[in-house]
């Protein structure tokens, strides 16, 4: 029960659960989530650390970059994310959110550029 408990707790807040409906459809760097959800990298990292720190999210290096992917172990709550994106029409920030997955590449590519 704990685990669904800390779960609601932590996706109560707006971003968190953003990153996770995002995380649900496929793996992104954290440059493409600040890109997608339009937020600095100091805020998108926290959320991503917390989530890292309570096993909601895995991270792995790929050359300078972290991908992050959704990692749920609860079949209940993988079940309710999984309905949130089936259903992602009924929520216009969610909508959006996928609607602006499409410039993924473009987000990430900033990224390369700001690198030394």
């Amino acid at each position: 029960m704990s685990y669904l408990t800390e779960f609601f707790k932590l996706v109560s807040d707006e971003t968190r659960l953003r990153i996770v409906v995002l995380l649900a459809q496929e793996d992104l760097y954290v440059c493409q989530i600040c890109g997608i959800l339009n937020l600095s990298q100091p805020k998108v990292s926290k959320h991503l650390s917390k989530l890292r720190d309570l096993n909601y999210v895995v991270d792995r290096r790929k050359e300078k970059f972290i991908l992050y992917s959704l990692d749920l172990k609860d079949e209940v709550i993988k079940n309710l994310i999984q309905d949130i994106v089936v259903h992602i029409e009924q929520y216009p920030v969610l909508c959006e959110d996928r609607k602006q997955m499409k410039d993924k590449e473009l987000f990430l590519n900033q990224c390369r550029t700001k690198l030394p």
